[in-house]
């Protein structure tokens, strides 16, 4: 029997790239008969994920793997527009992705040697090219960074509009709670994601529901122990298998350059959260595209001011509205916190660079967290033998084992590999 080649297309954010390639590493270390492609489409998201998928040559990736950057489009072809932008782009792509992979074909017709086409793995938000799968006569799987539960709420969303004819958009600021089946608990409506809200970009998220459906299987960066209720959720029968494959994390630093200005501020939190106690930090991060408004920075800063505890907060400026760009730096943070802040928790504080992890929240949301709030929150979090830390200190153990042999997650892949090998017989 001949090789594979598993071709990944991620959506052109750092979140989704990082995990499409450690995801891509793993089937090659696991599968010794499959080749695995990474398609970067192009424009990307900002200037970082550049710098971090140049840094990807063949030195630093395992054999029978390689990352492809597609040429860039025209920025014409690209809608600007928050709605529309991944649909429009990945049509945009389309030729080039085929251009690639019509090579992949070729040449395995050419050569004995070369490994057979046995599927494609879409980006969750990217499922618009399912048809070249088609085009290929190849199956094609969903990679979801984004976990379980997101899978599910977007099924039953879509299931509710389509089947129950309910109007989504009626859920804005409504005080309605919906029981979604991948939840435990009661999940506030308004607190859904603003493309729910979004006319321009509700087609889009119902459209990407209604093709999980249609998938050969969906990948889950999540493990069964963590999200074990909403893993059980989807495996129902009713929709294609779920493989919970995670945790897939980076386990090494930043190797790729992110600048010396950025270097230099990088070290000096680590050398700052060198200097700490051991659990003494409390570590405020909403992902690369996490910002918020000046009403609830104010509130998060009073209670951090409030609550005494040490801090490393990733505070970042939001983007234009309506507009698809990532949030900047603030030039001078005084801009945006209440004055003195910085002089009064100079000794306890650290304001500090975003990190690269994928976040889905609630963007332009009306909801203010009240800084009551927040400082009981950091004190379930900073109590030491609270049952939160407890809970964490588990979870933490539990995937390790989950990833190790025997584990919940090492069977899933197991199963994905047989399963995308079966694709040639």
């Amino acid at each position: 029997m001949k090789n594979a080649e598993v071709v990944f297309i991620p959506l052109p954010a750092m979140g989704h790239i990082i995990a499409a390639v450690e995801m891509a590493k793993l089937i090659v270390e696991r599968g010794d008969r499959i080749s695995t492609s990474v398609l970067i489409m192009h424009p990307v998201l900002d200037a970082t994920t550049t710098k971090y998928t140049e840094s990807l040559g063949a030195s630093t990736l395992p054999n029978r793997m390689r990352v492809v950057d597609l040429p860039s489009v025209e920025q014409t072809a690209v809608s600007n527009t928050a709605g529309k932008w991944m649909a429009s782009l990945a049509d945009a792509q389309k030729p080039h992705v085929k251009e690639f992979v019509s090579k992949i074909k070729t040449q395995s017709e050419l050569s004995p040697d070369s490994p057979l086409l046995a599927g494609f793995v879409f980006d969750t938000f990217v499922l618009g090219m399912e048809d070249l799968a088609e085009e290929f006569g190849v199956p094609w799987y969903v990679f979801s960074a984004s976990g379980a539960a997101f899978i599910g709420s977007m099924l039953h969303l879509q299931a509710l509009h389509d089947e129950q004819k309910v109007d989504l958009s009626e859920f804005e600021n409504s005080d309605a709670e919906l029981e979604i089946p991948s939840l435990v608990n009661r999940f506030p409506a308004k607190l859904l994601p603003s493309t729910v809200f979004n006319r321009v970009s509700l087609p889009t998220f119902l459209d990407a529901a209604r093709r999980l459906r249609e998938t050969s299987g969906i990948v889950v960066n999540t493990f069964k122990e963590l999200e074990s209720h909403a893993v059980d959720s989807l495996s129902n029968g009713e929709i294609p298998p779920v493989y919970p494959v995670g945790p897939i994390v980076r386990c090494q630093g930043n190797d790729y350059d992110l600048g010396s200005d950025r270097f230099n501020d990088y070290k000096d939190i680590m050398q700052w959260l060198d200097d700490q106690p051991p659990s003494s930090v409390l570590f405020l991060c909403f992902g690369s595209w996490g910002s918020f408004s000046i009403d609830q920075v104010k509130e998060i800063a009073c209670a951090l001011e409030q609550c005494g505890h040490r801090f490393l907060w990733c505070l970042r400026k939001p983007s234009s509205k309506g507009k698809i760009e990532s949030p900047s730096d603030y030039a001078n943070f005084q801009e945006i916190l209440p004055q003195g802040f910085l002089d009064r928790t100079v000794e306890t504080g650290k304001l500090g660079l975003a990190v690269e992890i994928k976040i889905d929240h609630r963007k332009d949301s009306k909801v203010i967290v009240s800084s009551d709030d927040i400082i009981k929150g950091a004190k379930f979090v900073m109590e030491q033998d609270s049952e939160i830390r407890n809970k964490v200190k588990r979870m933490s153990q539990l995937s390790r084992k989950a990833l190790m042999d025997g584990g919940s997650s090492y069977s899933a892949l197991a199963l994905l590999i047989e399963d995308t090998m079966k694709n040639l017989a």
